[in-house]
């Protein structure tokens, strides 16, 4: 596991060892998942790395320019990892690493979220469960991207925000949401 791109290009990255839990993002996917949001990350972006594990696609997002990563993970295991790979490609002062359920966070979130990546656990529903409070602290131009198994079957619409995208590459599949755009905003 590495950095593909920005500052911190070629990094290699350290992940938890023997857990069926952490389950790094392929390469393929994560070039995927910042080609989704390469025009709207920039260095005003705030990003929000949630079920974060190793941290790879907050740290990729700040090697690409991003201003502010937040990293959420309840896994003390995990926060160590990703403080490790923060401090090893230097990143670590632009990012916020949070050590607490990802509900409590999007609870008590107080800045607003230009991208939002979630690859959580498979089989938990845990993005389904996490969407309605997200889509509440998520930017006017906001980006959700989840990565997750293919069965799985998210919502079409929550809070205004809408699916923009579904991909698939194997076994993985990524749905992108964006804010619904107004019919008036539409015809401009």
């Amino acid at each position: 596991m590495r950095v593909i791109t920005g500052k911190a290009r070629g990094m290699k990255l350290r992940s938890l060892e023997g857990t069926d839990v952490i389950r790094p993002t392929a390469d393929a996917v994560k070039e995927a998942m910042f080609s989704i949001v390469q025009f709207d990350l920039d260095e005003d972006s705030v990003v929000l790395d949630l079920f974060a594990g190793s941290g790879q696609l907050g740290i990729e997002a700040l090697s690409r320019g991003a201003k502010k990563a937040y990293f959420v993970d309840s896994s003390r295991e995990s926060i160590a990892v990703i403080r490790e790979n923060l401090a090893h490609t230097k990143l670590e002062d632009q990012a916020q690493v949070i050590n607490m359920p990802n509900s409590a966070f999007l609870r008590t979130a107080r800045e607003k979220i230009d991208i939002a990546f979630l690859d959580p656990p498979y089989g938990k529903d845990l993005i389904k469960r996490s969407l309605p409070a997200l889509t509440e602290i998520m930017s006017e131009n906001g980006i959700i991207v989840c990565e997750h198994e293919k069965e799985c079957r998210l919502p079409e619409e929550e809070n205004g925000f809408v699916i923009s995208g579904k991909y698939r590459y194997g076994k993985i599949a990524l749905t992108v949401y964006k804010r619904k755009q107004s019919e008036e905003t539409e015809t401009e």
